[in-house]
């Protein structure tokens, strides 16, 4: 990868694996959440994927992942502008969108894939699956997003 891609390189034109090292590995990303139709409010839950491990906050299935959740969105460049609005204000692909640095604890930047987890950025260990909530439920769990 080259160095220091994120703040050289257009979204659009970085590799794929520079694409993919851009994911910090929150999983809030994975949470359902909720879009109230009349103020188009997008609200998290504490609901996650089927797919999503709780403790390292990455998709268990990431690769055929779309068989398991046919409407998983898969990011891309060219989808991040219809889909940046409900992705958290921390991930590394809105921020870049929008024009915004790396979050300090990002592990482009420190070297560290904890560092998210230390900074309390991810939903290590607050998750439900989504198979133990049904989604009449799923306003019982709603989470205040953190910034």
């Amino acid at each position: 990868m080259r160095e220091r891609f994120w703040d050289t390189v257009k979204l659009k034109d970085m590799t794929p694996q520079e694409w993919e090292a851009l994911c910090d590995g929150c999983g809030k990303c994975c949470l359902n959440k909720i879009e109230f139709e009349d103020t188009n409010e997008i609200a998290f839950t504490r609901v996650a994927c089927k797919l999503l491990d709780g403790e390292s906050c990455f998709c268990s299935k990431y690769e055929t992942r779309r068989n398991y959740v046919p409407d998983c969105v898969q990011l891309t460049p060219a989808k991040l502008p219809e889909v940046a609005y409900w992705l958290p204000r921390t991930c590394a692909y809105r921020r870049l969108h929008e024009g915004k640095p790396l979050p300090d604890w990002h592990h482009l930047l420190t070297g560290d894939r904890e560092a998210i987890h230390r900074a309390k950025a991810s939903v290590r260990g607050w998750t439900v699956p989504e198979y133990q909530v049904s989604e009449e439920d799923w306003e019982d769990y709603l989470i205040e997003e953190t910034p």
